[in-house]
């Protein structure tokens, strides 16, 4: 058996680094108490707050899933009143959705939860502002080369 070459091993390593922090992070968030929107709902609410409203196939293509898993969850979302539903003559006469302030104020709510998080993960990391400044620039320029690469453009206020 060879051994791993320096790539492979960075690659092992990132993906393993990835997966932790995936997990660190929503673990920093502690017990959802005080949360209110599922991880699909806050995603997605993340999304359409970004910019112009979004049609059921345009949000399925920004997350690779199907129309109708999508389909499902915008309309769990409308009966909990935090999106409504546009009827648009651009788009092709496609329906579109926006948050509404009721789902912006629990994304927020929500949100400060987050952040709380990141803040408690900065602090045990021992990072200072210019450390962090450094890796927030880093994830952008990873997250801008992977919506590059999927064709996928992930708006940002």
């Amino acid at each position: 058996m060879t051994e791993p070459s320096g790539q492979d091993r960075r690659l092992n390593d990132l993906e393993r680094e990835l997966t932790l922090l995936s997990r660190h992070f929503i673990a920093s968030r502690g017990p959802r108490i005080g949360q209110s929107l599922d991880r699909s709902a806050y995603v997605l609410l993340t999304r359409l707050e970004t910019g112009d409203p979004l049609t059921l196939k345009e949000l399925a293509h920004t997350f690779q899933a199907d129309v109708s898993t999508i389909n499902r969850q915008m309309s769990t979302m409308l009966r909990h009143g935090l999106v409504e539903r546009i009827d648009a003559a651009t788009k092709g006469g496609a329906r579109t959705f926006r948050p509404t302030p009721l789902g912006l104020e629990r994304l927020e709510a929500d949100r400060a939860i987050s952040r709380a998080g990141a803040a408690r993960l900065i602090e045990a990391a021992g990072w200072d502002d210019e450390r962090t400044q450094q890796f927030l620039t880093l994830m952008i320029e990873f997250n801008h080369g992977i919506e590059e690469l999927e064709g996928l453009a992930w708006g940002r206020s």
